[in-house]
């Protein structure tokens, strides 16, 4: 694995986003995400898992300096890719806690709106989907995501501004489920995991299946038809040049 270091601590399967400064996610990244949870999810030595970043990021979301010079043909399997791990990671069966060490905007916040549970570190960071502004057309199914932990109206309401919370915003409006200092964030999630894991497995397991059972529907539905909408919009001349400015400010970093 590249992008990711995963380490095993007592039944606890620790996942560390590894990938640069930003932790932001590449067509191999989000293979080798997708793939360490399928090996996790059938391996019965693993009870749970904890997903996290390093220094000051948890994942700034996708890398756009990589998607913007894709071709149509890759841009489309990229974005195919990206949506299906958005399902497998939603209908993962076992408890997944996510450990937010820093910044966590789009697909980073993404990642942790599929976890049971989100842990925050205090401190200047973002979360939240930042896709609008960016010139991106939000698929139903992140939607989806961000409405079963927010409630419609305000899924609603911050989606199309684009709203990027502090960690205290987060905590209030149930983004998140926890915030604490930098320093105690890998224990605090842990705790919550474990947590889950001391519930006998199968009931656990199912209750959670059946809990999200709309939420797992609409993240695995066909969405090829909100993705040639939203790849339209993605290749006009006013997302692109967008896109174009981001990605020149990025690589100026």
């Amino acid at each position: 694995m590249n992008t990711i270091t995963t380490t095993i601590k007592d039944r606890l399967a620790i996942i560390t986003l590894n990938r640069g400064k930003s932790n932001s996610l590449n067509r191999e990244m989000v293979t080798e995400l997708q793939d360490m949870l399928h090996n996790i999810e059938n391996d019965d030595n693993i009870g749970g898992v904890m997903i996290t970043g390093r220094e000051n990021f948890f994942s700034a979301g996708l890398d756009l300096i990589e998607l913007y010079h894709y071709n149509e043909q890759e841009a489309l399997s990229f974005w195919h890719l990206f949506l299906n791990f958005t399902a497998k990671i939603t209908a993962f069966k076992k408890p997944l806690v996510a450990a937010i060490n820093g910044h966590s905007p789009a697909g980073g916040c993404v990642i942790a709106l599929a976890c049971d549970a989100r842990v925050m570190a205090e401190g200047k960071y973002i979360i939240g989907l930042n896709e609008v502004p960016v010139g991106i057309i939000v698929p139903n199914s992140i939607f989806k995501l961000y409405n079963f932990w927010l409630g419609n109206a305000n899924a609603y309401r911050n989606l199309l501004e684009g709203k990027l919370f502090s960690p205290e915003e987060a905590l209030s409006v149930g983004l998140i489920d926890e915030v604490v200092k930098p320093e105690s964030i890998l224990t605090a999630a842990e705790r919550k995991a474990r947590k889950y894991m001391a519930f006998e497995a199968n009931t656990w397991q199912q209750s959670k299946l059946n809990l999200r059972k709309d939420l797992i529907a609409a993240t695995s539905a066909d969405q090829s038809a909100d993705l040639e909408v939203m790849l339209k919009q993605w290749w006009s001349p006013a997302t692109r040049a967008i896109l174009k400015s981001l990605v020149d400010n990025l690589q100026k970093k």
